[in-house]
């Protein structure tokens, strides 16, 4: 079992809680920040579209 914590659910955990993308805690250019900030706007952009929308 993978016991190592997966950037993209983090990035995804982080925009859960309004924490912005800027927090980012990895290196800017390794694959671990895009994953993390992959996740991170998946929901981010979710939530904003929602949020145009009225809803």
């Amino acid at each position: 079992m993978n016991s190592d914590p997966d950037p993209f659910e983090q990035g995804q955990n982080a925009a859960r809680q309004k924490i912005p993308a800027e927090a980012n805690p990895y290196q800017d250019g390794s694959d671990e920040h895009a994953l993390w900030a992959a996740g991170h706007e998946k929901v981010a952009g979710a939530r904003e579209a929602n949020e145009s929308e009225g809803t």
